[in-house]
């Protein structure tokens, strides 16, 4: 027997479509089991689909599934962020101008806000589910640049942060650097194939202020993700962990994708109450592309 189900795709961290990142995300998904929902992140082939479903916990409004092609995520922000812009697209999430969710996921339950503005996509914003965690210390400079293909004189301190999944970030001396880099495997499998972050966000400070990155994901199926929510949480994690403000908000535009073709923009928060970073929000635009039924 043959089931179908209603899907959408979105691209995430842009108000263009074909930048940012692409979403699909599969509504009522309850009838799919756990190697179907992996099949059909594998056959989107996209770097994450979504499954929304029945929520298990009081105190979401819905419950989601997160995969790449190849494993279940516990969190990622992309995928957060678009759902709760779609949800409240199509009317299922609380209907307004500027109105509040949770979203149950794997890594525990992620408060999002969706805020629209006349003429324009729906930004979409997710406060983190843990609070930033520093991780063990990180291969040396010499190490990462024969991963990157550059020089250890380009490469900053790096460090292993997760506010929800874990990445390897590591800081460059100037922008135009990304544009070099050649990820080599061997290396990578060697040294963060088994460590405790596998994926490795490069970035670096823009001369407008901003900033500029990339993200291998290789041991997800991933070689490069366009715009990935969950990495730069935990680029706001380590700002806010290493900022010498005791009370206030730190605040950053990341910009990724651009050396893939797909532009993208993320809006990255965190607050410091009485010298603890105390929240961590990541935030972006995402823009509906295609509808459609998939049949199981």
């Amino acid at each position: 027997m043959t089931a179908t189900f209603d899907f959408h795709s979105l691209d995430v961290f842009t108000e263009t479509r074909f930048g940012g990142n692409p979403l699909a995300v599969v509504l009522a998904a309850d009838g799919l089991n756990t190697r179907q929902m992996q099949t059909i992140a594998r056959e989107f082939n996209l770097s994450e689909t979504v499954f929304v479903l029945p929520v298990t916990k009081p105190k979401a409004d819905f419950k989601v599934r997160i995969f790449t092609p190849e494993v279940e995520m516990p969190f990622a922000g992309h995928p957060t962020v678009g759902t709760a812009c779609l949800l409240a697209e199509l009317g299922l999430a609380p209907q307004g101008d500027d109105v509040r969710f949770v979203l149950e996921e794997n890594v525990g339950l992620v408060p999002v806000r969706v805020r629209r503005d006349a003429g324009r996509a729906p930004f979409g914003e997710l406060t983190t589910a843990v609070l930033p965690e520093r991780g063990p210390a990180p291969p040396s400079k010499a190490v990462l640049a024969a991963m990157l293909g550059l020089d250890a004189a380009d490469i900053g301190d790096a460090a292993f942060i997760s506010c929800g999944y874990p990445y390897l970030l590591v800081p460059l001396r100037a922008p135009e650097l990304l544009a070099g880099i050649a990820l080599d495997l061997p290396t990578w499998r060697e040294h963060l194939s088994q460590a405790w972050a596998h994926h490795l966000y490069v970035y670096a400070q823009g001369y407008e202020g901003e900033i500029r990155a990339r993200m291998f994901a290789p041991g997800s199926g991933v070689m490069e993700d366009p715009a990935t929510g969950s990495a730069a949480v935990a680029l706001a994690g380590r700002l806010a962990l290493d900022s010498a403000i005791a009370d206030g908000l730190i605040s950053a535009v990341i910009h990724q994708g651009l050396e893939m073709g797909r532009p993208s923009v993320l809006h990255i928060e965190a607050d410091r109450v009485a010298g603890a970073v105390t929240a961590v929000r990541v935030g972006g635009h995402a823009v509906r592309v295609l509808s459609g039924t998939l049949h199981v």
